[in-house]
């Protein structure tokens, strides 16, 4: 099956067909476009012309490129056109009827040497292809919108695919400036098989009114760096398309987490289907638009706002790098700080830190030496509690211990003046059980920073259903001052991201478990298919796989869905001491310092 591609037919012009043909035609492939619905024909024309238009004034390609490439896309409606194609690329609706009828006419037309691929992102393959006469030449193709921008293309393989019609469609795909990935055939493959899931429970999480839609999203790119929310992710993919990839990997999985979130079937059966209907999780200014507009769920501009308890000075406990970088963030906004390790050794070597990374802002230009040398006069360092006593907020950030942090605020309960604000930095400990080992606990709250906390802006606001009204206000206000964005959200494990964090990354591990694709494969598909700064692996390294399987033992103790139990592969890993980059090895091997 040595093909060279020159005659490429797409079948289904939407935006995602009009995006593929768009592509091959600037790369020099004679293009034939087929849709029943000669409007769709037309509006591909007129969208090919604009965005060729576009790539000129960019610079991008030239006059002369853009009427070449314009000239090698025609339209037709009758499949009977797809006849000299080498390669067919099928962009129709997402159902086995129409796909598979479309299969078993192409079999009666084109050359029984031409490839047929699926652009699928949800159905099996191999279902499809054993409805054609020639199911070894069939296979997935799957691009991303928008497909001309978009690196990653996943080349799908069933149990009956030719390799060497795999080997051609992925050469073509370089060809193309894309990035293939070679998977198995199971619905969702790599990137959708992990996104849906996540973008699934953030609905389940939005549907509990467990936090606001825009905390979950807020949440999401602050915490974790990650181009959208997921609940506008939803919109702009289309609550029903959504819904339809859940249900075909919950039909092959049988995991609760991949089961569509009552919510999106609601509200695809009300016709609020995302930005495409103008109304979703969010309403915008009309169908097909990007601009949120606000609603009767829209918080107001003062929400959350309330009669605060004044902070003017601030405790942390702890001499760890969370416990310095939280420090320095509020000596920078202007608190006075008292920084408490267990001793005063510990004490100075954590204010010595903070002293570094102040003198790296100023080599950067980011902060002045006068800014500098204040900052740290603000700074306390003491070897013990008893230096909290005067403090309006005391902030821990010691190990992620239940019992070590029970004993803390024990002391805390004893040291700190009345009044005082107890907040507590846990990532997934019940914020209500630290409370409770104080005579106060409407005086505790959460108040989870995240690493390295000078930089990141995000602040989970965690209360519990003792913590007073004034306590909440107090912190959410502090968080204002501070230059961080709070999110609310209730005394559950996970928060906001880690609930929806660490699930993902079990099941990438679960990925690999499987033989389903490489580590390699699925930091790929996760980068440049779903935008993701760091690929799950490259991250579970980093956060260190000691901390991600208690995360998810505490998640998986909580909820006792068997869909988060820890992969066995994450706990080998851990009782084999590969913790991540801290060790030098984990899923990867590293360079030792």
């Amino acid at each position: 099956m040595d093909i060279p591609f020159s005659t490429i037919a797409v079948v289904g012009l939407g935006t995602m067909g009009t995006g593929i043909a768009e592509v091959l035609a600037r790369a020099g492939r004679e293009v034939i476009g087929i849709d029943v619905d000669d409007a769709a024909a037309r509006q591909a024309v007129a969208s090919l012309e604009a965005s060729t238009a576009r790539a000129v004034q960019r610079e991008r390609i030239t006059e002369q490129e853009r009427r070449d490439a314009l000239a090698r896309f025609r339209t037709f409606s009758d499949l009977q056109a797809a006849a000299e194609a080498e390669l067919v690329i099928e962009v129709v609706p997402e159902t086995y009827e129409i796909k598979q009828q479309l299969f078993r006419e192409l079999d009666a037309i084109v050359s029984p040497t031409a490839i047929l691929a699926t652009g699928t992102n949800a159905l099996s393959v191999t279902r499809l292809a054993a409805e054609s006469q020639h199911p070894e030449r069939v296979l997935g193709l799957h691009f991303f919108n928008p497909a001309p921008v978009m690196k990653l293309v996943e080349v799908v393989s069933s149990v009956l695919t030719a390799p060497p019609a795999v080997e051609a469609v992925t050469a073509l795909a370089r060809e193309l400036g894309k990035e293939p990935v070679a998977v198995g055939d199971r619905p969702g493959f790599v990137a959708d098989g992990l996104l849906f899931g996540y973008l699934n429970q953030a609905a389940a999480m939005y549907e509990a009114n467990y936090a606001s839609r825009e905390d979950i999203d807020a949440a999401m790119k602050l915490g974790c760096g990650l181009p959208m929310g997921p609940l506008a992710l939803l919109d702009l993919i289309g609550i029903d398309t959504a819904r339809t990839v859940l249900e075909a990997m919950y039909s092959a999985s049988h995991d609760r987490l991949h089961a569509p979130a009552p919510v999106l079937g609601q509200l695809g059966a009300a016709g609020l289907t995302g930005r495409k209907s103008g109304r979703g999780f969010y309403t915008y200014a009309e169908p097909g638009s990007q601009t949120v507009v606000p609603d009767a769920l829209t918080p107001a501009a003062d929400a959350g706002a309330g009669a605060g308890r004044p902070v003017r000075s601030v405790g942390v406990a702890g001499s760890g790098t969370m416990a310095s970088g939280i420090v320095e963030v509020f000596a920078k906004a202007g608190y006075d700080v008292v920084l408490a390790a267990r001793s005063q050794e510990k004490a100075d070597i954590a204010k010595g830190r903070i002293a570094k990374s102040l003198e790296r802002s100023v080599a950067k230009g980011r902060l002045t030496a006068g800014a500098r040398d204040e900052t740290l006069a603000r700074i306390t360092a003491a070897g013990s509690l008893d230096s909290f006593e005067g403090v309006d907020l005391a902030v821990e950030a010691v190990a992620e211990d239940l019992l070590v942090k029970q004993q803390l605020f024990a002391t805390l309960d004893k040291v700190c003046r009345p009044g005082a604000v107890l907040a507590t930095t846990t990532s997934s400990l019940p914020v209500v059980s630290i409370a409770r080992a104080t005579s106060r606990p409407e005086d505790v709250i959460g108040m989870h920073f995240f690493n390295p906390a000078p930089a990141m802006k995000l602040v989970e606001v965690v209360r519990t259903v003792l913590t007073a009204d004034d306590v909440h206000a107090t912190v959410r206000e502090v968080c204002g001052k501070v230059r961080k964005h709070p999110v609310d959200c209730g005394d559950r494990a996970g928060f906001i991201v880690n609930a929806l964090l660490f699930p993902y990354l079990n099941n990438a591990i679960k990925m690999v478990e499987e033989h389903y694709a490489t580590l390699d494969d699925i930091d790929a598909a996760m980068k440049l298919g779903g935008g993701y700064p760091m690929g799950p692996f490259e991250l579970l390294d980093v956060v260190g796989l000691d901390v991600s399987l208690a995360i998810e033992k505490v998640l998986h103790g909580e909820f006792r869905d068997p869909g988060l139990a820890p992969a066995p592969l994450l706990e080998h890993l851990v009782a084999a001491g590969c913790l991540g980059r801290k060790t030098g090895r984990g899923f990867r091997e590293y360079a030792r310092r």
